[in-house]
């Protein structure tokens, strides 16, 4: 049974953080994750390189990003929309 391998990608959501690159954006992805002994919520960022082939995206942009292969030395991550431009 063939399956979708677009179906498969992880996809993230995150905020813009530099857009200084040409056809590339920094996104920084937050999650919540609980500490294993003290039982508190911390926040934890992680930051992706992203190709953006238009350059559309900007500092504080909310933007939908998935995997992808390979574009770059680190860039594994494509730009899939703008959710929510900055103010």
């Amino acid at each position: 049974m063939p399956t979708n391998d677009r179906a498969l990608r992880k996809t993230r959501s995150g905020q813009v953080v530099s857009d200084k690159m040409d056809k590339t954006i920094v996104v920084a992805v937050e999650r919540l994750v609980r500490h294993p002994i003290y039982g508190r919520v911390v926040r934890r960022t992680k930051r992706y390189k992203v190709h953006d082939e238009e350059n559309v995206a900007k500092t504080g942009d909310v933007v939908e990003l998935m995997e992808t292969r390979p574009v770059s030395k680190q860039k594994r991550w494509r730009l899939v929309k703008v959710v929510r431009a900055a103010r």
